[in-house]
């Protein structure tokens, strides 16, 4: 569903210029969740900003569903959830999470309905109309995850989404995006810097370098699905989360 072929990104163009990413390749096929991890400044959200369309790489190509599509047009094939929830203070939940709806076209009335319907699944049933700063920051980012589903995409980009949270709290987010997962379906790439998370919730883990990101290993996750984030307190899991972790540790301590 997505190939990333030998993509690299550079800032300026003097000897000064920042290269940022150098030849990065990965795949992620239909229905699978892959995840990417490296240490911080590597590129990953760079990476992510690429094949979502938000900038052009330097060289390689990024196909989708056997395309070569510009930029613009990958805007319309991805879900993008970044880092903050990006939910606006003077807008209610509800309003919030049916912006997206809204901007393709959908009369507000029906955005909201659909929209309130999923409200219980995402466990926000109650809290339609509150504003933003009356819910947790686990809510707020359930929130903005139906907000990106909403969009009717195949494929989600997740840049670190529970990266803010504290450690209980994004424990508990892991599990309820495993098993939402195991509900809706689709293909993710997800970015973190959380070993466990990236075994608990994957199929398959990239391993960046620091920069220039370039893909270092990668590891396939063979723990059957459904599954949900307790999969990764296995044996055979806390070996690839140990074996991750040393890859990522040593990856920072040349960065």
């Amino acid at each position: 569903m997505l190939q990333v072929e030998g993509v690299g990104k550079r800032y300026g163009s003097d000897e000064a210029a920042v290269v940022a990413l150098s030849d990065v390749s990965l795949t992620v096929g239909d229905g699978e969740f892959v995840a990417l991890v490296g240490p911080s400044g590597c590129g990953k959200t760079t990476l992510l900003n690429l094949i979502a369309g938000l900038d052009d790489a330097d060289g390689g190509r990024i196909v989708v569903d056997g395309e070569t599509p510009t930029a613009e047009e990958r805007l319309t094939r991805f879900g993008y959830m970044p880092q903050e929830d990006m939910l606006f203070p003077w807008r209610s939940v509800l309003e919030n999470v049916s912006l997206g709806l809204e901007i393709q076209g959908i009369g507000k009335r029906e955005a909201r309905e659909r929209a309130a319907e999923l409200f219980p699944q995402f466990g926000l049933s109650g809290f339609e109309h509150r504003r933003p700063h009356e819910l947790s920051g686990g809510m707020r980012q359930r929130a903005s995850f139906l907000r990106t589903y909403l969009l009717g995409r195949p494929f989600l980009l997740l840049d670190e989404p529970f990266g803010a949270l504290d450690a209980i709290t994004r424990g508990q987010l892991q599990s309820w995006l495993a098993e939402t997962w195991n509900r809706v379906g689709g293909s993710a790439l997800l970015v973190t810097h959380d070993p466990h998370e990236a075994v608990a919730l994957s199929d398959r883990v990239y391993v960046m370098s620091a920069r220039p990101g370039r893909i270092t290993n990668v590891l396939e996750v063979d723990m059957p699905r459904p599954r949900t984030a307790r999969a990764a307190e296995t044996e055979a899991a806390h070996r690839l989360i140990d074996y991750l972790r040393h890859e990522t540790e040593a990856e920072e301590v040349t960065a």
